[in-house]
């Protein structure tokens, strides 16, 4: 596979590619070899998520390590790794394995086990050496993650299909960030963890988009998880009109750190439509930026993007508009009637996900029937929003757990 001019760039799709890599036929590799078939984004990280045994079915834990102290999270009493079986969301059927973490609460757990929340983080990169469980979580999301620990909560977070083990991470597509999700769920409530038997999605940026994705998918996909809410910050929504309002908000000749963002979606062209050439559409100073998305995680491309002062006009030759219909087809849900309450936090400052792109959502998902509890921070961005709204998220996920039926508020909402 070509890692050059191929990488496929996007020019008009948020922030917020996936062929699996064939199986080994050693059960384990060498810390001296790494494995020699790999597709954009792999990298060597450990033995641990390489796993070449069968897969018999989605949701089963394959193995399972200790955390080292960088990723491991305050307010944990057992901070572990986990490698898990899921099926590959772009095809559907293939199984895989998939890495993801653990995090118990300090104490004993309550009868029933601790309640669970499975949290579904934002963009990271698609380059394995982004994945959370092996490069830990920024200081924000380690916060938030404390947060809830300490309130008694037994966090579950899958890496997503593709981050830490072999194959390309669809990035922003959500079937399959959702049968990954389903699926880590799936492995630790069979074991001997002590969790609850029902959950409870949270996820900011990419992640808002994946637990909402989950609970969308979950009654076809895996109708034996108890998925009872979900908690949305900053949700993507690729509909026609957000696309406008997306590209409204967009400079064309003013530094945009949001071209990071558009780098890494259109690795997810580069899968849905092969024929698309990097070089046809990218200005040639700004082709290595784009070409190091294989290998540098998302936060060093922003970097990148800054200070070499990048805009629009300087990064694109022409729009690779045209080449996006497949991509967007696959950023969006399988249904906006959601069967549990979702709980949609909206900062009024946030530029990455604008509130008039979360407000189509939240309009579009009442309209569909689901319960809606749609909150607006004016004062906050795309990132505060996340602790900012925790005096909500707190008292909507209690209820939940709690058996409380929870009221939506569509009839009065805040946009």
């Amino acid at each position: 596979m070509n890692l050059g001019p191929k990488i496929a760039i996007a020019a008009a799709v948020l922030a917020l590619g996936a062929c699996s890599a064939n199986v080994k036929t050693t059960e384990k590799a060498s810390a001296e070899s790494p494995p020699l078939s790999m597709t954009l984004g792999d990298s060597y990280l450990s033995d641990f998520y390489i796993y070449n045994g069968a897969l018999m079915a989605p949701g089963k834990l394959l193995r399972q390590e200790p955390l080292n102290a960088a990723q491991s999270n305050p307010g944990a009493s057992k901070n572990i790794r986990l490698l898990y079986s899921s099926t590959d969301g772009l095809g559907g059927e293939e199984l895989l394995p998939v890495s993801g973490v653990l995090f118990l609460p300090e104490g004993k757990a309550p009868a029933g086990g601790w309640p669970l929340m499975a949290w579904t983080h934002g963009t990271v990169g698609i380059a394995d050496i982004c994945a959370p469980s092996w490069n830990g979580r920024q200081q924000q999301d380690r916060d938030h993650l404390e947060f809830w620990l300490k309130n008694g909560y037994a966090v579950v977070a899958s890496d997503y299909q593709g981050l830490g083990t072999a194959g390309t991470h669809p990035y922003l597509a959500t079937r399959p960030e959702a049968y990954s999700n389903l699926d880590i769920i799936r492995a630790v409530q069979s074991a001997d963890f002590p969790v609850s038997d029902r959950v409870v999605l949270f996820g900011q940026s990419q992640g808002a988009g994946a637990a909402v994705a989950t609970a969308a998918y979950a009654p076809d996909y895996a109708a034996d998880v108890k998925v009872i809410g979900a908690v949305a910050t900053g949700v993507p929504f690729f509909s026609p009109a957000a696309l406008v309002a997306l590209q409204e908000s967009r400079p064309r000749d003013r530094v945009d750190p949001l071209l990071g963002y558009n780098m890494l979606a259109l690795t997810l062209v580069q899968r849905t439509d092969p024929d698309f050439e990097l070089t046809d559409y990218v200005s040639d100073e700004v082709l290595p930026i784009a070409q190091s998305v294989q290998n540098t995680c998302h936060k060093d491309v922003k970097a990148k993007v800054l200070s070499e002062k990048l805009t629009y006009n300087r990064t694109f030759k022409q729009s690779p508009s045209k080449h996006l219909t497949r991509a967007f087809a696959k950023m969006g849900f399988p249904t906006l009637k959601i069967s549990t309450p979702v709980f949609v936090g909206t900062g009024g400052q946030d530029k990455d996900t604008p509130p008039r792109m979360q407000a189509a959502f939240v309009s579009r998902a009442c309209q569909a029937g689901s319960t809606i509890v749609s909150m607006l921070y004016p004062e906050l961005d795309h990132r505060a929003v996340v602790p900012g709204s925790t005096g909500d998220t707190l008292p909507f996920v209690r209820a939940l757990f709690a058996g409380v039926d929870v009221e939506g508020n569509c009839e009065r909402l805040p946009f």
